[in-house]
């Protein structure tokens, strides 16, 4: 390749290398890495390919591949063959059709992709979204002649043009199939994050990762992984200790955490094209809302930690694919509130639980379940709330069911204010919201069925 400046300011002539065989040529139209590298501004794209066919019959693929493909043609005409080489139950299926300038297809990473020219002087272009590399070894190749796959060729391969590759590759029986593209799942030793273990389990795409294994405060994140493998990062870790928060160290963890950590996921999903899901909270609203928070309220945090999701949130929404779960008063695998109360209802002991915080529970595994149907149903992009369903209830009325379901006195739970219960509170507490009810319509709509908080409670409690 040869760059050559031209008399007009940022006009460059560029010269391309032609690979040539008896089929006839083939060449890397735009490669971003080589050409930004070469000195040609980065103006978007990731890589064009035109390949150029001499004669009917000249016959290329099944080749599947770990990136997306637009195909269509400049000149000439195609028949074309695509067969699904993606992990899942479709694998091996198969679909035909003729292609011209006037028509063209979108190919998603893993189908295979083969075509015989039907015109001579047949140029066919495609557009991907990743670059080949050495480093990815996620290829997929199927023999022309397959017999499941039975490709009903225009013109007989005995009578074609075809690379002796092409001529070897595998049966489909013999195909390793292509997995997804990674799922990171950050956070995972904590409460969501270990629901979400239980949710996607050991799947050879999906990736764990708790601080030792990724630290999401580190300036170095962006090249901290191959992040082009990976279709999404679904971010469970935050810093939670909302009265520490109000401290001078905890502040600054919580920023790093919360809202610092978030940008740079948001910056990772954005350049690489990846679904962020984002966990957010009720506490960046300041509770004094008369019904259910929507999607769309105000944020108005009272503390640190609210101010530190909230920001968090508008990190997440800049990436281009992102779903911000909002949810509260989280119920998982460990300490709990739940938990706490099943304890001192069991030690004989009598609490007094504040009365005039306003929520519903939300289970960690529901969390883990709708972020599953969000990805699943590729649900439009944006912002869900989640929590359990059913009548609003205050913290005192979560303690006395829990109180009655492991067979204690309700009654010995005593409602008081939050300003009685922190009284007589030595170290700083942050501000709480008193209505934490989330408007759950929006997930619903998307077929996402959130379960009723008393019934769930009752088998949490089993």
């Amino acid at each position: 390749m040869v760059i050559t400046e031209t008399t007009i300011p940022g006009l460059v002539l560029v010269d391309l290398p032609l690979h040539g065989d008896t089929r006839g040529w083939f060449k890397e139209n735009w490669q971003r890495e080589k050409m930004i590298a070469a000195g040609l501004p980065d103006f978007g794209p990731v890589q064009n390919n035109i390949s150029f066919n001499d004669a009917v019959g000249t016959t290329r693929g099944v080749h599947a591949e770990p990136w997306d493909k637009f195909v269509s043609l400049a000149t000439g005409r195609i028949f074309g063959a695509w067969v699904d080489l993606r992990d899942g139950p479709t694998f091996g299926a198969v679909f035909t059709a003729e292609l011209d300038p006037s028509r063209a297809i979108f190919v998603p990473r893993g189908v295979g992709n083969a075509y015989q020219t039907l015109e001579p002087g047949t140029a066919y272009t495609y557009l991907v979204n990743d670059h080949w590399s050495a480093e990815n070894t996620d290829y997929a190749f199927l023999n022309l002649a397959d017999e499941t796959a039975a490709i009903d060729w225009p013109i007989p391969l005995d009578q074609v043009e075809i690379s002796p590759k092409d001529k070897n590759h595998p049966r489909l029986q013999d195909v390793t199939p292509i997995t997804p593209r990674k799922i990171l799942i950050t956070g995972a030793d904590g409460q969501v994050g270990r629901a979400l273990r239980a949710e996607f389990g050991d799947a050879a795409h999906i990736e764990y990762a708790g601080r030792e294994q990724l630290d999401l405060t580190e300036p170095e994140l962006g090249t901290a992984r191959r992040w082009r493998d990976y279709g999404a990062i679904i971010n469970a870790a935050a810093y939670t200790a909302v009265d520490h928060a109000e401290t001078t160290e905890g502040r600054v963890a919580a920023w790093q955490i919360n809202a610092a950590a978030s940008a740079r996921l948001a910056a990772i999903a954005t350049e690489f094209a990846l679904t962020l899901v984002h966990i957010s909270s009720d506490y960046v609203f300041d509770g004094s809302a008369a019904g259910a928070y929507d999607e769309d309220a105000a944020f108005a945090p009272l503390g640190v930690y609210g101010q530190s999701k909230a920001a968090g949130d508008l990190a997440a929404a800049t990436a281009p694919r992102h779903y911000i779960v909002r949810t509260s008063w989280v119920i998982g695998d460990g300490g709990n509130f739940v938990r706490t109360m099943a304890s001192l209802a069991e030690r004989g002991i009598d609490p007094k639980v504040v009365n005039d915080q306003t929520g519903r529970l939300t289970f960690a595994d529901d969390i883990a379940r709708g972020i599953r149907h969000l990805l699943g149903t590729a649900a439009p992009h944006g912002t869900y709330n989640l929590t359990s369903s059913g009548e609003p209830q205050t913290w005192a009325d979560v303690a006395r069911d829990v109180y009655h379901l492991v067979g204690a006195d309700p009654a010995r739970v005593s409602p008081v204010s939050t300003d009685e219960y922190y009284a007589d509170a030595t170290g700083p507490i942050s501000p709480r919201p008193r209505n934490s009810v989330l408007d759950l319509r929006k997930i619903e709509a998307t077929g996402f069925v959130p379960t009723d908080s008393a019934s769930r409670l009752a088998e949490f409690l089993r």
